[in-house]
């Protein structure tokens, strides 16, 4: 097939969105001829990759919108600041401004190569699906995220900023479900063909839920491109249970409550906490580390290199996530693929990915009872013959999210959307 991808964020050398619009259209290509539109910002890095593995250059085709100077700039202090405050509805205008121009330029290539079908991948969130389901082609949506709320009883933890900021969020999310017209066309014009992918059980929820539609589960991310799986590393009856957490040091990634946790902890229990990452809650959060006098227990390792991470990550016994707004964090799929059992909340991504042999899920019914649940899960991990037991778990439940898996189920979708079933 000959397909046209829109994937605004989509990068070989970055995570987050970026390395979720690459996974798919990479995915894509394996199989595929596709042409994709990208953002302009993104072209260097791609270019690079292709003149590294020019392989690909007859299957991937690249489309680079003229960048304006409203458009978002990755490398801007301007715009960081933006994404990460309470003006980010500026970013997502402009956003809107880049898929109008690429509307224009999509309708033009479609008039010239006739695509069978047009697939919108990122940015994942659904009030942003732009008009390209107006495209005269089928029309495939997902990864699709972004519709589930912050739990409202967590909000006070999130500190002033952040209950504002996720109360705020969740008011609007809601505004948008019900109200905006874009998301209710795109979502019936890709439900016509059943071609709607969620990127999480409960994504696939709210938009049942909300749109009245079907849709099938694809996880967003794919397993890192290791050469081997590692094995699971011993803890030895004399040595410390080595905790990694990572993230951006934002409120909804919800640090504290770990910490809470931590200082919970028998006191003849020995542990050395991980933290990579920064961001804007970094001061803060190592201020609340020494006041709970876990100081001497918590290394805060700052924004280090990929490689860096990983070995720090790959050295560690136990791999913890208490993020409370997130699809399915890439840095979990890492985790598994290093032999780590996970300990993470019970919603997002994260439920469909844990499972009692790789891990163990914290209900969130409440902040006290979260926290007590990770407490005990911590004391479970000190069990070393248990760790041993579900770190195999997680090697083996990687496979099963691998981007092989995906294509299969990406390729059903792709028929069925041009047969019309």
């Amino acid at each position: 097939m000959r397909i046209l991808a829109i994937a605004y964020a989509c990068n070989p050398y970055r995570g987050s969105e970026h390395g979720v619009g690459w996974g798919w259209v990479k995915m894509i290509a394996e199989v595929h001829e596709v042409h994709v539109i990208v953002a302009e910002f993104e072209r260097v890095d791609i270019e690079r990759w292709l003149a590294d593995n020019p392989c690909y250059r007859e299957r991937m085709t690249f489309y680079f919108p003229h960048n304006r100077p409203w458009h978002y700039q990755k490398k801007s202090s301007l715009w960081n600041w933006i994404e990460h405050s309470p003006f980010k509805l500026i970013m997502n205008w402009a956003y809107r401004l880049w898929q109008g121009n690429a509307f224009s330029l999509a309708n033009k290539l479609h008039g010239s190569n006739n695509y069978d079908l047009c697939h919108l991948i990122t940015y994942v969130g659904f009030r942003f699906p732009g008009r390209f389901y107006q495209l005269s082609c089928p029309f495939v949506w997902g990864p699709v995220g972004g519709l589930e709320n912050t739990p409202k009883h967590f909000l006070p933890l999130l500190g002033m900023y952040g209950a504002i900021y996720y109360s705020f969020r969740n008011l609007i999310n809601t505004w948008d479900k019900k109200y905006l017209e874009h998301p209710q066309k795109a979502f019936a014009k890709a439900a016509a063909t059943n071609s709607i992918i969620a990127a999480t059980t409960g994504i696939r929820q709210e938009i049942e839920k909300w749109y009245g539609v079907e849709s099938r589960v694809v996880c967003e991310i794919g397993p890192p491109p290791f050469e081997r799986m590692v094995a699971v590393n011993e803890r030895l009856d004399h040595d410390p249970l080595q905790l990694c957490w990572s993230g951006e040091h934002l409120p909804g990634k919800a640090l504290p409550l770990l910490l809470r946790a931590l200082a919970r902890l028998p006191e003849n229990m020995r542990w050395f906490l991980h933290v990579l990452g920064e961001g804007p809650c970094s001061s803060f959060w190592k201020k609340l580390a020494n006041s709970l006098g876990l100081q001497a227990r918590c290394v805060f390792h700052g924004l280090v290199p990929r490689e860096q991470a990983l070995e720090v990550m790959a050295s560690s016994h136990v791999f913890v996530i208490t993020s409370l707004k997130d699809l399915t964090s890439s840095v979990l799929l890492e985790a598994m693929t290093l032999g780590k059992p996970v300990i993470a909340p019970d919603h997002c991504g994260f439920s469909d990915v844990i499972t009692r042999e790789c891990g163990v899920k914290i209900p969130i019914t409440d902040i006290g009872c979260f926290v007590e649940g990770l407490r005990r899960a911590i004391e479970r991990m000190w069990d070393e013959p248990l760790r041993q037991q579900l770190g195999e778990g997680a090697s083996r439940r990687i496979c099963q999210y691998s981007w092989e898996n995906k294509v299969c189920a990406l390729n059903e979708i792709y028929e069925g959307c041009c047969s019309g079933e």
